[in-house]
């Protein structure tokens, strides 16, 4: 009850200050700054209420960016000192990056023992989630192109971020030299996600070609450094609240409120994507496939449910699971398929990611040519499989890729601010995406036949 009271007394208390801001405006009444901030305050104060009454990190992190913002616009001078605050953040974050990308791809890659028997499966699911990816890459990529999102932000150029040194253009020849690893620790020290990557699939594989006596601890090991790589982003991810609310109070202390005009444009940018991506890929395939979609779509919406208000894939993979076998797809194909679509074919995220790392090139006034942009994208189809559908993973690899094309970072704090509501999106279609690959494979292999569908079973 006090959170439905919270909620209610918070959502009036914006709605006054809303209409009082606008009637001021436009002309219509006239009221004292300091009425108006006394007011704005009081909402603030609703909706820190509304906070601790319902003890969610997501929503102590969308109110802190209303702290922040509001910080930022009354007190400027402040607020531009909190900047400490949110490297802190970043740094814990970049903390992660690689041993979370090895674990994860190496887990992905040696995970499967019997090769022969899910050899055919493989690679019919890597070639459907590179091509079903690599679209959401360039949807993404055409989306924020069109928008414009990261336009017009204006930040200081050493806002949030320390000098880069100089680089000269590299060669086709250097480019290519970077992606394989000269040494492994100083690829990681420096922050170098693509020989990382490469490593870690190179490891992989030689992984699953040793006998099982040495593989198995190895494998062990992986897996366990995966699972205290996600604790540790989540613990991170507690000080999130903070290093969010100090970025925006930052960022709004020296753009002014306007640049929260830009967040809007991105988040409207990837819903219309994300929309986009489902009608043109998602309802093509699944006709093609012959699948039921109105079944499909009953079947999966618990799922995808979970997901939405999680903001994480894992949650809902029990449930999708179950899904996807009473859509008649056989367990052994869901069973491979499906935790392999999870580090492989992040549909929502993918698409994501290449309108977000676009964002940051025009936040910061650094605008990438084509070819960059095609770089870019062949370089997120390599990345973005590296880590599993969590809360906030795409930060790593936004970071990691951001920081490849010698972009600054203080644009993804601007991102955090409305993280949350972008990750309810993009998690919920990389639920329908999985979901949709396993119907795609069980077909292919000829496993399934969705018209000879049994009666779905009625729920007590």
């Amino acid at each position: 009850m006090n959170k439905k009271l919270a909620a209610i007394i918070a959502l009036i208390t914006f709605t006054i200050v809303s209409g009082m801001h606008t009637l001021d405006h436009l002309g219509w009444l006239t009221i004292s700054p300091v009425v108006l901030m006394v007011f704005r305050w009081i909402a603030v104060a609703t909706v820190i209420w509304f906070a601790v009454t319902k003890k969610s990190l997501t929503t102590w992190i969308l109110v802190s960016m209303v702290i922040g913002a509001e910080l930022g616009h009354d007190y400027p001078a402040i607020a531009v000192n909190f900047q400490v605050l949110s490297k802190v953040f970043l740094q814990l974050i970049k903390t992660v990056i690689a041993p979370l990308l090895f674990a994860t791809l190496v887990v992905g890659i040696a995970g499967h023992s019997d090769i022969k028997q899910v050899g055919r499966m493989g690679w019919k699911s890597l070639v459907y989630f590179e091509i079903v990816t690599t679209i959401a890459l360039f949807i993404g990529l055409a989306a924020i192109n069109i928008s414009q999102a990261g336009v017009g932000i204006k930040m200081p150029p050493d806002a949030l971020h320390e000098k880069l040194p100089e680089t000269k253009p590299q060669t086709w020849q250097e480019v290519v030299l970077h992606v394989f690893p000269e040494n492994i620790a100083k690829s990681v020290y420096h922050g170098d996600i693509l020989p990382i990557v490469v490593f870690s699939v190179i490891f992989g594989i030689s992984l699953l070609l040793v006998k099982e006596k040495f593989r198995g601890p190895m494998l062990g090991f992986c897996e366990s450094l995966s699972e205290v790589m996600f604790k540790f982003t989540n613990i991170v991810m507690y000080f999130a609240p903070i290093g969010v609310g100090a970025a925006i109070a930052y960022t709004v202390g020296h753009g002014g409120l306007s640049v929260l005009g830009n967040l809007l444009q991105l988040l409207i940018t990837l819903y219309v994507a994300l929309a986009v991506f489902i009608l043109v890929v998602f309802v093509p395939v699944a006709l093609i496939i012959r699948l039921p979609i109105g079944r499909f779509i009953r079947e999966i919406s618990e799922p995808v449910s979970i997901a939405f208000a999680t903001t994480s894939s894992e949650s809902a993979l029990p449930k999708a699971m179950e899904a996807m076998e009473r859509m008649g797809v056989p367990r052994k194909v869901i069973a491979f398929v499906m935790p392999t679509g999870y580090s492989f074919n992040l549909d929502g995220s993918t698409l994501y990611l290449a309108l977000a790392s676009v964002f940051v090139a025009q936040a910061a006034g650094q605008p990438l040519s084509i070819s960059q942009q095609i770089i870019m994208v062949f370089t997120l189809m390599l990345t973005s499989k590296g880590v599993a559908g969590v809360p906030r993973a795409t930060l790593v690899i936004i970071l990691g890729t951001i920081a490849s094309f010698h972009l600054p970072a203080w644009p993804v704090f601007l991102i955090l601010g409305i993280d949350e509501l972008m990750d309810m999106a993009r998690t919920s279609v990389n639920v329908i995406g999985n979901c949709l690959a396993t119907a795609v494979i069980g077909r292919w292999e000829g496993e399934v036949d969705f018209q000879k569908l049994p009666a779905p079973e009625t729920k007590a």
